[in-house]
């Protein structure tokens, strides 16, 4: 069976089978065998998945045993803070300066974060770098906020977050390579991304987010963890509309 996925991110990122074949180090009929549906070595699926920015277990998910994936898995998780109250300011700040190519904030409000001078001044830098910062924030008038809000006991103030969020955002929404998309969607966690390594602050029924935890992750060859929360990410930019 033909592997498309690995022939669909070829083709995103523009690469031929022979501009492949030399980042492998293999000819370039192995990489049409690859495409064609045969697995590669190891090194060689190593290669390929970091040429194409993908992990390897998305190229080939049956690749490795569960056990490898598991133990693979378990050497993403960093750390494990048991607040987001307890994660290092400087930690936020660490982690989008260090970005090269893309920075992601999906929250319902983040406020925090957008009340953080010094973290919006990194966004716009970001960004002028090239570096694409994609942030998504809830809709205030959706049910799924409101439902968060009485979950949190806060009622409306959690839509009254969100609306103070895209006040303190105002100067970036005209920033190029910053993009602002409002969700609809049920969030169980809110996530953090800077290139492969996340801040995941896990949702809590009856607690608000900064007194719930907060996972530090860093993306592992093999592993699945950080790959599933990026994909997530994904499904909620594709469903999200586009800030005015």
């Amino acid at each position: 069976m033909p592997n498309e996925r690995l022939r669909t991110a070829m083709l995103e990122r523009g690469l031929t089978t022979a501009e492949l074949a030399e980042a492998a180090n293999v000819d370039p009929k192995s990489v049409e065998r690859w495409i064609s549906g045969r697995t590669p070595y190891r090194r060689h699926r190593y290669a390929v998945a970091s040429r194409l920015g993908v992990d390897e277990v998305f190229l080939w998910p049956d690749a490795l045993s569960p056990d490898q994936v598991a133990s693979a898995s378990e050497s993403e998780i960093i750390t494990i803070y048991p607040h987001r109250w307890t994660v290092p300011s400087e930690l936020w700040r660490n982690m989008f300066t260090r970005a090269e190519e893309e920075i992601g904030i999906l929250v319902y409000s983040g406020l925090f974060l957008s009340e953080d001078a010094g973290i919006r001044k990194i966004l716009s830098q970001k960004a002028d770098a090239g570096v694409r910062v994609r942030i998504l924030l809830g809709d205030p008038d959706s049910e799924v906020v409101a439902q968060r809000g009485a979950d949190e006991g806060v009622d409306d103030v959690q839509a009254a977050k969100i609306r103070n969020a895209l006040v303190m955002y105002r100067p970036l929404r005209d920033v190029e390579g910053i993009e602002f998309r409002l969700h609809r969607t049920v969030l169980y966690n809110s996530i953090y991304r800077a290139d492969d390594q996340l801040l995941v602050n896990t949702h809590i029924y009856s607690f608000t987010a900064a007194q719930a935890p907060v996972l530090h992750l860093r993306r592992a060859a093999g592993g699945g963890m950080v790959t599933t929360y990026l994909e997530s990410f994904e499904h909620v930019w594709d469903s999200a509309t586009p800030l005015e």
